[in-house]
């Protein structure tokens, strides 16, 4: 017999638990696992290549009983093994296409996201609205809401849409107009962080001191506008799975919750995925930073390979269903990536 077969032998156990123990969430003994998996040894085997996994690490007892569950190691060998993320059904398949066509625009797009990867995993999940740094004004509009009160309307090339709503009393609607069109003329088709900056130049410039002019209020909000497009933000969707989910964590999940809430957490490990080379990183345990130390996560990005455009992904307790998060999570930032790009003109306002 070759010195590699005990390896996969033993793998083949480590699989067993990690699956019965995410299925059942109650430690795996030997006697289950030769009943329930055909590993083609005894239980006594079994037990042996179970002490084994225990001495490197990848088990262990969490009371004093037969049975073992997975450690984060173990999680991470599992993982890692996964030779290939299992694509979803075609019915998922379909069932995601057709969801997520049926968005009007980005706001929709995203909050369809994160409520879909939610009820294909079972877990909290998250998604970051594109960053925008490399977004450009596109339009600008302004609406009359009443004799006095005007919305500013700016839409980016990466079809982000955002108002502000301004005073612009006893003008007439060709006056409105015209400073609407100086506005267009000075920013459309600068990116975000120049239009704004040349926005507030141009503010002083419209005349004397005193109450700003039609197109320098126009301008202001514009600023203001193009400055929310680029803080980054997230839509989130799910958080009372990870409630349900309290026995699972060793200590307390509310480290976990506090940190969906602030998302600042959140916000810096997207940043940290967008950064890596592969499009899919799964994060176990103590591998994370802080409140999120035994938690597990599965985040990707999406947009084009050379350059992400923001990230989303699923938190859940260690005991997760990996490869179906895995996939779930791969193929909507696959299909988020599609409609962004091939279908962009769709989501923008007419």
């Amino acid at each position: 017999m070759s010195a590699s077969v005990p390896n996969e032998r033993r793998l083949a156990v480590l699989r067993a638990i990690v699956g019965d123990y995410v299925c059942t969430r109650e430690p795996v003994g030997s006697k289950a696992l030769a009943d329930r998996h055909h590993l083609g040894v005894s239980p006594a085997t079994i037990r042996n290549d179970m002490a084994v996994l225990e001495e490197e690490g990848l088990i262990t007892a969490p009371h004093t009983s037969a049975g073992r569950i997975p450690t984060d190691r173990g999680y991470r060998l599992f993982v890692d093994r996964i030779s290939e993320v299992k694509p979803l059904s075609a019915a998922e398949r379909n069932a995601i296409r057709t969801f997520l066509d049926g968005a009007e625009d980005l706001d929709d797009v995203m909050l369809r996201s994160v409520r879909l990867m939610s009820q294909l995993t079972q877990q909290a999940a998250m998604i970051q609205y594109p960053v925008s740094s490399a977004a450009s004004v596109q339009a600008i509009e302004v609406v009359e809401l009443s004799e006095t009160i005007s919305l500013v309307i700016l839409v980016t090339s990466s079809g982000q849409v955002s108002q502000r709503t301004v005073a612009l009393p006893g003008l007439a609607r060709p006056e409105v107009e015209a400073a609407r069109d100086s506005a267009r003329a000075l920013l459309v088709g600068l990116p975000l962080e120049s239009a704004g900056a040349s926005a507030r130049a141009a503010v002083p410039l419209e005349g004397p001191p005193g109450p700003p002019s039609a197109v320098g209020t126009i301008l202001v909000a514009a600023a203001e506008i193009c400055d929310s497009f680029r803080v980054s933000r997230l839509a989130m969707s799910g958080t009372a799975h990870l409630a349900r989910s309290r026995r699972d964590f060793a200590s307390s999940v509310t480290p976990v919750l506090e940190a969906l809430e602030e998302q600042v957490v959140l916000l810096r490990l997207l940043s940290e995925i967008s950064l890596e080379e592969r499009d899919l990183e799964v994060r176990i345990g103590s591998e994370n930073a802080g409140p999120l130390s035994e938690a597990a996560v599965v985040v990707a990005h999406y947009g084009s390979p050379d350059s992400p455009e923001g990230g989303l992904g699923v938190i859940g307790p260690t005991r997760m269903d990996y490869a179906a998060s895995m996939a779930a999570v791969r193929a909507v930032a696959r299909y988020i990536t599609r409609i962004l790009h091939s279908d962009e003109q769709r989501i923008l306002p007419q």
